[in-house]
């Protein structure tokens, strides 16, 4: 625009409504009044113009909005940016098809504009994209990549989607194995919403059962236990579905890894109907997913009823912002559905997939599809198979530090084994499952004294 114009536009202007305007953009993108200046004026001469009390001339008016990527007219009328809104529409159409199952597409909307959107200078945008993005590569499966945005994020300090960023964090350190940070990151941002005296509001549920989980792979079961059920009272007091669900949702899947089966599945039906009410798509296919394979492990197990809440999480999973990670493990279930029905060959086809996609970045799911091969393994009476596709699990487990898992497949490959009549290999699985609880077990073998931890022994199964 000539100056001259600007000129004109600017004498009729009312200072009392660009003022306010200039100093709202100086804030949206977390400039300082001096950065603002620019060394062409003083703080307060810029402070004086923000309250409408000067009023600059063209030539400055200029400079302030190019150091705020505006236009003057923009500050001048207040008409929207038009390059802002443009940017805004497609990063609006990026959430949507994230949030309705297209991952794929919503990462190609955001690589459209993401050179436009990094120079911007719209911090406020730039943060959303790269949190969109983080859970776009998130639900692609590509859990490293969606880490170190997170990251950065985290890094960059707390902004309004603060307690998001924690959450997806902690929940991607979980699911690729690092639950030391997973439960560092939960405790961090807890701990600073305890200073907000928001320790009690429905982000923070979801984030302590979130941590929680973490705290339940590495083997703090009662921990873990004992901040559910803390959850589970703030979430009632809230009244929020939302955070009911993930607190019932949690301690569902708590108890039936615990073995309380029987008391998991009424605690995720709960869950389930609040869920239902809070319109989470994810989440509502995610707890239809947990139910059936709860539905699984029940004495005797509800094959068909299980089968009809995993075909309902595959359908949901279509159209909302699920990771691969939540897919893979619904097939998982699936897998063991075709097991306990006799079908050994279709388990192990779903499981071996299943494996294959997980390899590298879930060790959590790449585990427990080894476990459910070795179970496949033992169901044709093949225990060397059996053996090789357990100590691999515990390989993968152990990597991670959890080893209340890791003990637990020990434990299970020694019942197999014994099952299956061979009594030897069972007690050296035994013994390996006391080592990974830190139990030493001390024995003496024939033609002399043989001191070894149980750890050891896996290694001659």
């Amino acid at each position: 625009m000539p100056e001259d114009e600007l000129a004109q536009l600017l004498a009729a202007a009312d200072m009392s409504e660009v003022g306010p305007r200039i100093r709202q953009a100086r804030v949206t993108r977390g400039m300082t009044q001096e950065a603002l200046a620019g060394g062409d004026v003083s703080i307060g001469y810029v402070s004086r113009i923000e309250s409408g009390k000067r009023r600059p001339d063209a030539a400055l008016l200029a400079r302030l909005a190019e150091r705020l990527h505006l236009s003057p007219l923009v500050l001048l009328s207040g008409v929207p940016d038009p390059v802002r809104a443009s940017l805004q529409v497609t990063l609006d159409h990026a959430e949507l098809a994230l949030r309705g199952g297209s991952a794929a597409d919503a990462e190609q909307q955001l690589a459209s504009v993401w050179a436009d959107l990094m120079a911007s200078g719209h911090p406020d945008l730039e943060r959303r994209a790269r949190l969109t993005r983080a859970l776009t590569r998130e639900a692609l499966g590509r859990l490293d990549d969606a880490i170190i945005e997170l990251e950065d994020l985290w890094a960059a300090g707390s902004g309004g989607d603060a307690i998001q960023v924690a959450v997806a964090l902690s929940r991607c350190y979980r699911e690729s194995g690092d639950l030391t940070r997973a439960i560092e990151t939960g405790e961090r941002q807890l701990e600073r919403l305890r200073g907000l005296e928001l320790d009690g509001s429905d982000a923070a549920v979801q984030l302590t059962v979130t941590m929680a989980a973490a705290y339940f792979e590495r083997g703090d079961v009662a921990h873990a236990v004992r901040l559910c059920r803390r959850a589970i009272e703030r979430a009632e007091e809230l009244g929020s579905p939302l955070a009911k669900a993930s607190a019932y949702w949690n301690a569902s899947v708590m108890e039936s890894h615990r073995g309380a089966v029987d008391a998991a599945v009424p605690l995720a039906a709960s869950a389930l109907r609040h869920m239902e009410s809070a319109e989470d798509n994810r989440n509502l296919a995610r707890l239809h997913s947990a139910l059936g394979s709860m539905q699984l492990r029940l004495d005797p197990p509800r094959i068909e009823e299980a089968r009809t809440n995993l075909e309902t999480a595959g359908r949901q999973y279509e159209w909302s912002s699920a990771s691969r990670v939540d897919v893979l493990r619904n097939a998982l279930s699936f897998a063991q559905a075709d097991l306990l029905s006799g079908d050994i060959a279709g388990a192990e086809t779903r499981a071996t997939a299943v494996l294959e996609e997980a390899r590298g970045t879930a060790p959590i799911l790449c585990a427990d599809a080894l476990l459910l091969l070795g179970r496949a393994a033992a169901g044709r009476d093949d225990a060397d198979g059996a053996a090789r596709h357990y100590r691999k699990a515990v390989l993968e487990l152990s990597s991670i530090g959890s080893d209340r898992a890791a003990a637990g497949a020990w434990y299970e490959l020694g019942a197999l084994l014994e099952e299956l009549g061979l009594e030897r290999d069972a007690l050296q699985a035994y013994r390996s499952a006391a080592a990974s609880t830190g139990l030493v077990t001390t024995f003496r073998r024939q033609g002399g004294d043989d001191h070894r931890t149980a750890s050891q022994s896996w290694q001659h199964l």
